[in-house]
């Protein structure tokens, strides 16, 4: 008769053993690799007892800090680079496509539809700026009607969600239709670097390890188009603190721009804004569908 009894050197069989009759073949291929490494990283820290009860805790604690404005797994996926990694084994792109980045914990509401060129500010609060590119395919071929989701957070370095009854709501989010030549522009504010929300179990997390909870300045961008790949980024901006220390590693090179100063009457003008004005460009390139 075979001998099923759990122990630590049989832990991983007879475990693995009781998942045989999974129907799902992806499900049972997950959890046979979940449990294969989770119970390889016990036997390799080797946890008292009440450092596992202690690691329970700290995920419940996760869990109930979880409500419809804060996600708190989320958080503790960023922190970890878990969401960064699965990002990238998710988008193996072309080198010409944009790079993509995390969906981020605040892409929690619909953004309103507005036609090009609205102030995505409803409160001003930061430097006014206009944020303007065009969607292209990997080839070079502009995309005409090209959807762009944009949500960033204020001057102030909070998002519309963070501050019920201090902002507008859907304040600074924002969807676009590129134009007939796949360009889009917009008006917002320079939004400012902030600390991802440090109040619950990941920022006793970080000050455990001594890690800062802060990002760089950026905006959220999804790019969207027929036949295409769609890409989820930010565009990061040059000069903010943090880009060589972002909280959930999420900075990537390519996808820095600077905030520039534009003295061009006639552009102020297209944009509807006075002259001079702050002005941020960043070109969406997408990749075809296989």
């Amino acid at each position: 008769m075979l001998d099923n009894s759990f122990s630590e050197k049989r832990s991983v069989r007879v475990v693995v053993d009781t998942l045989r009759d999974t129907p799902d073949e992806r499900l049972k291929a997950v959890l046979t690799s979940l449990v294969e490494h989770l119970h390889a990283f016990v036997k390799d820290i080797e946890p008292t007892q009440a450092e596992w009860q202690q690691g329970i805790e700290f995920l419940t604690t996760v869990g109930q800090m979880c409500d419809a404005t804060r996600q708190e797994f989320v958080l503790l996926s960023d922190v970890l680079g878990v969401s960064m990694l699965v990002d990238a084994v998710n988008h193996r792109r072309s080198e010409t496509a944009t790079a993509t980045t995390v969906l981020g914990p605040f892409h929690m509401v619909q953004s309103p539809h507005y036609e090009l060129g609205a102030d995505i500010s409803l409160d001003h609060n930061g430097p006014p700026c206009v944020f303007a590119g065009q969607v292209r395919s990997a080839d070079g071929t502009p995309l005409p009607g090209a959807r762009i989701d944009v949500w960033q957070a204020n001057g102030a370095g909070y998002y519309d969600v963070q501050q019920p009854g201090v902002q507008p709501d859907r304040n600074l989010r924002g969807l676009f239709e590129a134009d007939d030549r796949g360009c889009f522009w917009l008006r917002t504010v320079v939004p400012r670097y902030y600390p991802i929300p440090d109040d619950g179990p990941v920022g006793q997390l970080l000050t455990a390890t001594k890690r800062h909870p802060n990002r760089p300045a950026h905006i959220h961008v999804i790019g969207d188009a027929p036949g295409h790949v769609p890409v989820t980024t930010h565009v990061f901006i040059e000069g903010s603190p943090y880009l060589d220390s972002d909280t959930v590693f999420g900075v990537k090179q390519s996808l820095i721009r600077p905030v520039v100063i534009v003295d061009d009457p006639a552009r102020a003008a297209n944009y509807r804004v006075a002259n001079p004005f702050r002005l941020l460009e960043f070109d969406i390139v997408l990749d075809r569908l296989p």
